[in-house]
């Protein structure tokens, strides 16, 4: 293996799921399997590193995943003796096949997210026509990576665009109560799965809007499901939330609907794998559900991602391929079987809401837009 592991007392775990130093060309992720009891960062040296760090969920999250993907062939490029078998890109024609060689290779560890394969098809296109300019290879390798390095600072950049806006249609759409109820100086809001620093370069998509909600001084109390099987919510959202010091409370998946019954939920908002041209929206699994309880007790139900999340290739969620997980994420739990022998398992990491439950609407860096408008 090429990866060399960095270990910090948890007292000092910091929230970066992604840490790069530009001048050296050196990439490392936080070990997220391992949170919130221990951080543990691994150095990425090359494009397989990243591969497998995605595929086993060490990083995870639409944003994160092309960008520790995008980030990895930067680093292959910035070195003389990438360690893999393939060789250095001597000549613009190399260089061009090794890009589009490193992004198929990457694209296809965790096939639902649409952000890796949206940066795939980006830079493919972009090596491209720099190597087709007549550039000479090292000036075609100084922009591509220069280009590739940019993803980090953007990614938190559209964040702080997606928190902003999103936390300002909450507040403009909520704050005289659902269903003509009395107004509210602060909203109460629940969220699935982990959408935050730990899943972006940074701020987060739908927890960047909690946050801004926060710092607008207009969050009364969040509300973050465990997001079974795999925890994110239990143990990175409500790691995020704590560390932050957002009032917050964490509650089983199958307490939603109770929730939005007994502790005036104002809004829901989630994240997003891929949204497609009608509207409709992949993401982690149980995410349907809470939008079919959400419209029965009037919550606006709201997606926040980016716009590269957008996948207008495709015309409805039914086109969605959908990952499935391996049984033994549900069988076991630290190690530990949990389930009986003998049972069958079915793990579908991600469901598909229909565009007519996302009643809040879906909220970019653009502006929040309702799912019918958003090819326009």
């Amino acid at each position: 293996a090429c990866a060399r592991r960095y270990t910090w007392r948890r007292r000092k775990m910091g929230l970066e799921a992604i840490r790069y130093d530009a001048s050296a060309g050196r990439l490392q992720i936080l070990n997220q399997l391992l949170l919130p009891s221990k951080s543990e960062y691994e150095e990425v040296t090359c494009v397989e590193d990243a591969w497998k760090a995605i595929k086993e969920m060490k990083v995870r999250g639409a944003p994160a995943i092309a960008i520790v993907g995008a980030l990895s062939v930067a680093v292959e490029l910035r070195r003389a003796d990438p360690p893999t078998p393939v060789p250095p890109p001597d000549t613009t024609a190399a260089l061009k096949e090794f890009v589009a060689t490193c992004f198929d290779r990457l694209k296809s560890a965790r096939p639902t997210a649409v952000n890796i394969a949206e940066a795939a098809k980006h830079f493919k296109q972009l090596a491209a026509e720099l190597c087709d300019s007549g550039k000479s290879v090292t000036e075609c390798r100084t922009e591509l990576v220069q280009r590739l390095e940019e993803m980090l600072p953007n990614d938190i950049a559209k964040n702080k665009a997606i928190g902003k806006n999103g936390a300002l249609d909450i507040i403009s759409r909520c704050s005289n109560g659902n269903a003509g109820g009395k107004a509210k100086e602060k909203l109460t809001v629940l969220t699935h799965c982990n959408t935050g620093s730990l899943a972006t370069a940074g701020y987060g998509t739908a927890l960047g809007v909690i946050r801004s909600l926060h710092e607008m001084g207009r969050l009364e109390r969040v509300y973050c499901t465990e997001t079974r099987p795999y925890n994110q919510g239990s143990r990175l959202t409500a790691y995020e939330l704590a560390h932050d010091k957002i009032p917050a409370t964490l509650v089983c998946d199958s307490m939603c609907a109770i929730a939005f019954k007994e502790r005036g939920i104002d809004a829901v908002v989630v994240g997003a794998d891929r949204i497609v041209s009608n509207g409709d929206t992949a993401n982690k699994i149980g995410t349907y559900q809470i939008a079919i309880a959400a419209r029965h007790h009037g919550v606006p139900f709201y997606i926040a991602a980016p716009m590269s999340t957008v996948d207008f290739d495709l015309q409805s969620g039914d086109q969605i391929t959908i990952e499935e997980r391996p049984s033994r994420e549900l069988f076991f739990v630290q190690g530990q079987r949990v389930a009986a022998e003998g049972v069958g398992c079915w793990n579908p990491a991600f469901d598909v809401t229909p565009a007519d439950l996302i009643t809040g609407g879906i909220v970019t860096e653009r502006g929040v837009f309702p799912p019918a408008n958003l090819a326009k």
